[in-house]
């Protein structure tokens, strides 16, 4: 079974000012990373649908939802935080990449699809029920998991988030969740200051200090992850594929390399192939160094083809 590719044209056409580093020419550089690598013609490439208000709610408020589509600008921007802002194409961007998540789950789950990545903007894993943040309006990973427990019935689905940020959302929307099992790595002490304090039993939230490599991340996947994930026995799993702790991304202060994406997409494989039939479904999240982020997500979907 192929791997499964979801984009859409939107994601081009949301932006959030000049010189900002959440961009348009994040998709271009993945684009022609894949292109000149022959990566493009052996994935399935599929259009990203419109997610759905009863998708969305699952894991955010109707009130929220309501309120963003209230805050869409018909021209400008409008600001949400220093850092995030909407303009006219933002709020279509944000339901199709949540879209692209729901819409690879039901053709990952139904045997469609071995796996499928998300190249999708805006990100969302900062996206809490009830906030937009951190370039983040949807968490299209929370939205996509939700959607497997209760429109496919899962009963433990994992969630993976190598960001170098930790995903203070994705941790909201599943805090106590004993369905979810969520994993993670994050430079720590760092933006959104969040993940160490009043941990819930279903997350494994590691702080790392700032300029850890790839042999630090190994040593926490096998020795951390690996086991809780193993214990755990998701019948699927989803990854917030943020690709910011490379150690050429000035967005963080990380020290990974394209190598440590590929070993790191590995074992999850492995798992999935041992607990959730092979089911994977990745998102892109952070990685704003252009050169890097195209090697990187080249290198998880390499490992991804393999099946």
């Amino acid at each position: 079974m192929p791997t499964g590719y979801y984009t859409h044209p939107e994601f081009l056409l949301h932006e959030m000012g000049h010189f900002h580093p959440e961009c348009p020419e994040r998709l271009t550089a993945i684009e022609d990373h894949l292109i000149s690598h022959g990566i493009d013609g052996l994935l399935d490439r599929r259009e990203a649908p419109a997610a759905t208000t009863e998708q969305l709610e699952r894991v955010h408020r109707p009130d929220y939802v309501a309120s963003l589509a209230e805050c869409s600008p018909a021209s400008g921007y409008h600001a949400i935080d220093p850092d995030t802002s909407m303009n006219a194409h933002t709020l279509a961007a944000a339901v199709h990449a949540a879209g692209a998540a729901v819409a690879a789950t039901d053709a990952v789950i139904s045997g469609e699809l071995e796996n499928a990545f998300c190249c999708v903007r805006p990100p969302g894993h900062h996206a809490e029920p009830d906030r937009a943040m951190g370039f983040c309006f949807y968490n299209n990973v929370a939205v996509a998991a939700r959607h497997a427990l209760q429109a496919h019935g899962l009963e433990r689905v994992a969630v993976i988030d190598f960001d170098v940020h930790h995903g203070n959302g994705t941790e909201a929307a599943f805090r106590g969740d004993s369905r979810v099992l969520m994993c993670s790595f994050f430079q720590h002490p760092f933006y959104p200051y969040s993940g160490t304090e009043h941990v819930a039993a279903n997350m494994s939230n590691i702080p790392l200090p700032a300029y850890s490599n790839g042999m630090v991340v190994r040593e926490v996947v096998e020795t951390i992850w690996l086991p809780r994930l193993n214990e755990f026995k998701p019948q699927m799993l989803f990854i917030s594929a943020g690709f910011d702790a490379h150690r050429e991304d000035d967005l963080g202060q990380m020290g990974l390399v394209e190598q440590d994406y590929a070993w790191i997409t590995g074992e999850l494989m492995a798992v999935a192939r041992a607990h959730a039939q092979g089911r994977i479904v990745s998102c892109l999240e952070g990685g704003y160094n252009l050169s890097a982020l195209g090697r990187s997500v080249l290198a998880h979907l390499k490992v991804l083809l393999e099946g």
